[in-house]
């Protein structure tokens, strides 16, 4: 893949007429609305931004909102990071609706719509520590190649009984008053204690035309997933992953619960994954990975080589937390190595049987804690990369992949998936330098705070007997 250091700008902008049009003809908003939240997704995937008077809409969007270039550059607990944030004066902003329509926002003590907004520098240019403009850039690429990726996500989350400062424990189920006590894998009895909740979520994501799917139960206790059906536009699929997330966090608060996408937030059991499916079409619309054959193409042969010559380098984009490499424990269905295989759940990267018209590559590293615009980013840029260099996958792993002891492994904690990110040659050549030196500078940051930290373990392991 060629590099994309030198980025002029492509992108068309929103118009505001439209956008307040649609705010305002929207169906899930009414002329209650008082406020307005303007938010763009930051890099660890949190949304930021500034609350408006409904009234002041039209004006704002007209004349452009103004936020801070930093603001999707602060670290996970919100604070400044120095290099990035003062190294040009801290300059604005221009914030530009996605498209995406407004929504209605639930436990807010005013009615209050929520307008999705990406960021522009003042020359009309996107700005690539945004990571919706990363995503775009990169599905642009599959575009002048004729190809358009289809994209569908997996994400797992745990309701949990939480008060701060104390572990958390399983919810009490909301029917029969008794408390989870044990892990129930596709349990119908959960789902039934829990339809309400289910039902709610469900239809907050058919307000904001997120396609749901399946939902169940997962391995661990009070641990749900909920899928969302194939779209044809990385943008969406992103979207409503970031969308989705927001809504099971308020559904649940508004049910007495907390909902959490922590990768790992109890050490014994399972951890929250956040699968990846993804099909390419040509102009046609036919499915490029498809040759009538269990096997599929020479093209997704060179998607899945790509894959996996760039996950090691991409790993933090998959982990970004320091809890995300918990969930890296084999035996648990999440890959701690580099590997392929049709079928096979233990590997990282899986082609799902059935029907050779839908085959497509299931990418099974990503933990749900991560930024959804940037792990599609890169299941999209290792996908390029093996196609355009027509690199060629090793043989397929079709048995349990734990203990293949020639197979590489990922980065098996946070501090040396920053370094391997930070060194590698191949990283340069898939995302903007913008991004990059962002991340790095989040990420080392975050790494800092934590190595500062001396946990109750420790001193109950060392301080009375060293």
């Amino acid at each position: 893949m060629d590099t994309i250091n030198n980025i002029s700008s492509a992108h068309s902008v929103v118009s505001p007429e439209v956008t307040v049009s649609k705010l305002n003809n929207n169906p899930s908003s009414n002329s209650q609305i008082e406020y307005v939240y303007i938010a763009a997704c930051d890099i660890n995937g949190l949304m930021r931004g500034k609350r408006i008077p409904h009234n002041q809409l039209s004006k704002a969007v007209k004349a452009g909102v103004r936020l801070p270039l930093s603001i999707l550059g602060v670290d996970i607990w919100g604070a400044d990071v120095i290099e990035s944030s003062q190294s040009n004066g801290d300059i604005d902003a221009i914030a530009v609706p996605t498209g995406r329509e407004a929504f209605n926002l639930i436990n807010t003590s005013k009615s209050s719509s929520l307008l999705p907004v990406w960021l522009y520098d003042e020359d009309n240019n996107p700005y690539y520590g945004d990571p919706r403009h990363v995503l775009s850039h990169i599905s642009q690429q599959f575009k002048e190649l004729g190809l358009t990726p289809v994209m569908a996500t997996e994400l797992e989350f745990y309701l949990v009984d939480y008060t701060e400062g104390k572990t958390p424990k399983p919810p009490i189920r909301p029917k029969n008053g008794l408390r989870l006590n044990k892990t129930s894998i596709l349990s119908i009895n959960d789902l039934l204690q829990f339809d309400e909740f289910l039902d709610e979520v469900y239809d907050e994501c058919r307000k904001l035309n997120i396609p749901v799917d399946a939902a169940l139960a997962e391995n661990g206790c009070g641990q749900f997933e909920i899928n969302l059906l194939h779209v044809n536009d990385p943008l969406k699929a992103a979207d409503d992953a970031v969308l989705f997330k927001q809504i099971v966090k308020s559904v649940a608060a508004n049910r007495g619960f907390t909902a959490t996408f922590m990768a790992k937030p109890y050490g014994t059991q399972s951890g929250n994954g956040f699968h990846v499916h993804c099909s390419l079409l040509d102009e046609a619309g036919n499915n490029v990975f498809d040759n009538d054959t269990e096997e599929g193409s020479d093209l997704l042969n060179n998607a899945v080589a790509g894959l996996l010559a760039t996950m090691s380098d991409c790993t933090l984009l998959f982990a970004p937390h320091v809890n995300s490499y918990r969930r890296y424990t084999p035996g648990t269905l999440a890959p701690n190595n580099i590997s392929w295989g049709y079928e096979n759940r233990t590997a990282a990267v899986r082609i799902p049987g059935g029907d050779p018209k839908a085959r497509r590559i299931e990418h099974r590293v990503s933990g749900a804690d991560a930024n959804p615009y940037l792990v599609c980013s890169a299941v999209l840029a290792g996908m390029l990369y093996g196609i355009e260099n027509k690199l060629e996958a090793p043989e397929p792993i079709n048995n349990i992949t734990y203990n293949i002891e020639n197979l590489s492994t990922l980065p098996m904690d946070w501090f040396s998936a920053i370094r391997e990110f930070e060194s590698s040659d191949v990283i340069e050549s898939l995302f903007p330098m913008q991004l990059i030196d962002l991340l790095i500078d989040v990420k080392k940051q975050e790494a800092k705070r934590f190595a500062m930290q001396v946990t109750n373990l420790e001193y109950l392991t060392y301080l009375q007997d060293v």
